[in-house]
């Protein structure tokens, strides 16, 4: 696959929303093929900007390295050569004391990205440099070696508990002043402030970088605060709600958008609770719920257990959400 430039990259995500997607495993553990198949079939129908595979939604991280290559080679022959594919990338935890091998462990993942059809990479923050004296170094280093590689980058502000950095404003612009740098994708989960100050930063200093919104639970809002695309796990499942939301936006339509944003919010406040890492499963349980998946394939190997109540409660907000979305969207 060719390469894309930063900027090339940019423009083909402005105003799109990208779709972190989940990985289809069975209660044993095992990558089912068919159904990946079937959903990345049903996504190539949707009306998005691409997809992210390998982020924190498809467990990226976690996955052996097999399976990562099966899962992007799936995306990239079924996607469509018009849709974006982004890759995350990072570090493996079992290399976290050295970081050395710990950037060489990246930059592996990276080229696998490069090598099976990635557009671009969303670099997972190195969160074991958070607790090293040398983290203001180590960090831009880091990026700036998967940068070298030749492939446009999109930064990941991830909040804490979930594995993420909390980088201060002045890591941030060092990061956004490197080259092949395309934007930054913020995923705070509830840090308002956190994600209006870094949208005013790139405002006034960075305004050639793509803000990306990953807030799930105030995607509206995040629009409005200066997002420009949108790169969430729960665009995943019931998509076109979603893309309808960010269309409406980007278009003008204030009435149909501010409708789409309350039905959107109710959908995140059913899939982004507590236990939070149990969202993933949940955006599974949604695309069984919207007929993509069986019941049987929407297992979350690195996730917690959740009460089979969920599941039939997730079922029957999204009756109730399906047929108003329809009408909204008249």
């Amino acid at each position: 696959m060719s390469l894309i430039s930063a900027a090339e990259c940019s423009r083909r995500l402005r105003h799109g929303l990208i779709p972190a997607v989940p990985v289809t495993f069975s209660a044993s553990g095992q990558l089912d093929a068919g159904t990946q198949e079937r959903y990345v079939a049903h996504m190539a129908r949707q009306s998005v900007a691409g997809v992210a595979v390998w982020a924190h939604t498809g467990r990226g991280l976690r996955l052996e390295r097999e399976q990562r290559v099966r899962v992007l080679q799936a995306w990239r022959d079924g996607l469509g050569p018009e849709k974006m594919l982004i890759a995350g990338v990072g570090g493996a935890s079992g290399q976290a004391e050295h970081s050395g091998a710990y950037i060489d462990s990246a930059l592996g993942m990276a080229r696998d990205a490069l090598e099976n059809g990635a557009h671009a990479l969303l670099v997972f923050p190195p969160s074991p440099f958070a607790r090293n004296p040398r983290s203001e170094d180590l960090v831009p280093d880091y990026h700036r070696q998967l940068a070298a590689i030749g492939i446009p980058l999109i930064l990941f502000y991830l909040y804490e508990a979930a594995g993420g950095i909390s980088y201060s404003q002045r890591l941030l612009r060092k990061l956004l002043a490197l080259p092949n740098v395309a934007g930054i994708k913020l995923a705070t989960l509830d840090s308002v402030m956190t994600f209006q100050d870094v949208a005013g930063l790139i405002n006034a200093e960075f305004p050639g970088k793509l803000l990306i919104t990953g807030e799930d639970r105030f995607l509206g809002y995040s629009l409005m605060c200066g997002a420009q695309a949108a790169l969430i796990g729960m665009g995943a499942a019931y998509t076109k709600l979603q893309r309808d939301l960010v269309e409406a936006f980007f278009a003008g339509r204030a009435q149909e958008f501010l409708a789409l944003s309350e039905l959107v919010d109710k959908l995140s406040q059913a899939l982004f609770v507590a236990p939070m890492e149990g969202y993933i499963r949940r955006v599974l349980w949604a695309l069984v719920h919207e007929g993509v998946i069986g019941r049987e394939f929407s297992y979350d190997p690195g996730g917690p257990q959740l009460p089979d109540g969920e599941f039939t409660a997730i079922g029957h907000l999204l009756r109730q959400l399906v047929p108003v979305d329809r009408k909204a969207g008249d």
